[in-house]
């Protein structure tokens, strides 16, 4: 890469979305901020809050209000159980839906388990200028949205066209 294309590294937020992890025992929430750290983004915060809509919703709005957190990962809470919530307390928060994402998510990650990916309610979009990515909450599906998907596109240099150079635009009226 030419001089001028040097990596930006963004700062992510990860919220851990369950009933019953704890910070000694939460592996999807690791594995995303050891991710995003090799790859050079910076980790403002990791959470873990139950499967509750409002409580998910309390922790991503206050993350999207604040100018410095760029990037919001969730797992957890995108299955089809009666707890499980995340699409339902994101959606309502969302400015613009990325459907692309949850499509190639699926068919990326039917490649791995089949058709146990129709399970999948794995969703993206933006808030207030914030990209927000739901994703379920095993940790293989969290490496394969990660490796396949995010990474090149929290990356400026990702060609022909990439997440970061849309920032500056986010916001527009």
């Amino acid at each position: 890469m030419p001089p001028e294309k040097s990596f930006i590294p963004l700062n992510l937020a990860i919220l851990v979305i369950s009933d019953t992890r704890t910070e000694a025992d939460d592996v999807s929430g690791k594995t995303l901020v050891e991710l995003a750290a090799q790859a050079g983004h910076s980790i403002i915060e990791k959470k873990i809050v139950p499967d509750n809509i409002y409580q998910i919703r309390a922790a991503i709005s206050n993350w999207f209000i604040d100018d410095a957190v760029n990037v919001i990962i969730s797992t957890g809470g995108t299955g089809v159980t009666g707890r499980d919530g995340t699409p339902e307390a994101v959606l309502p928060l969302l400015d613009k839906v990325l459907d692309g994402f949850g499509e190639t998510f699926r068919m990326l990650s039917y490649q791995e388990i089949k058709t146990s990916t129709i399970q999948s309610r794995a969703i993206a979009g933006v808030a207030n200028g914030t990209y927000i990515f739901c994703l379920p909450g095993s940790s293989s599906a969290c490496k394969t949205a990660w490796e396949n998907l995010i990474k090149e596109q929290l990356d400026h240099r990702t060609r022909p066209c990439n997440l970061v150079q849309l920032m500056p635009r986010l916001k527009e009226k």
